[in-house]
């Protein structure tokens, strides 16, 4: 069923922080990434681990964005001080705030990595878009707000590899 392959994660890691970014580099131009529990705990700023690993992406040659539901006063200072664009209020899952994200970055779709923590918005989003898809487990479950805490039980059939 074509609907629940597009559940799936092309790939899964325990931390954006640790992916082999030299070898996807060879692969894509573009990283877009969720914020909340994807680079930092639910609702923090960004911090010196996210602002590094910006620095070294933008230093591959990478374009970065991030993409997120929440309002511009909550992305806006975290693009800022990560020196990357944003689309706020994207809509997630929904493919136009994906678009919007493919179009100020001016890539071929299949040219861009998305990193989310979350099945049902980040993943099936990105990959309705178009995009390569990487799932992460959450920086700290902790934070998370009560939807996404019965999203995520939900979520668990599909928090492997498309195709495993």
């Amino acid at each position: 069923m074509v609907f629940l392959d597009e559940l799936y994660p092309d790939d899964v890691t325990d931390s954006v922080y640790e992916l082999n970014w030299e070898g996807l580099a060879r692969q894509y131009e573009g990283v877009i990434f969720d914020i909340d529990n994807t680079l930092v705990p639910h609702g923090a700023p960004a911090d010196t681990q996210a602002m590094r690993l910006f620095k070294r992406l933008h230093g591959l040659g990478f374009q970065t964005m991030l993409i997120s539901n929440n309002g511009e006063r909550r992305v806006k200072p975290f693009a800022e001080t990560l020196r990357t664009d944003y689309v706020y209020k994207a809509g997630k899952p929904k493919k136009k705030g994906y678009e919007s994200a493919i179009k100020k970055m001016n890539l071929a779709p299949g040219r861009i990595l998305f990193l989310g923590d979350q099945i049902f918005t980040d993943i099936w989003g990105a990959n309705r878009a178009g995009m390569a898809t990487i799932l992460t487990e959450p920086v700290d479950p902790a934070t998370d707000e009560i939807q996404i805490v019965v999203k995520r039980w939900f979520e668990k059939p599909f928090r492997r590899k498309r195709g495993h």
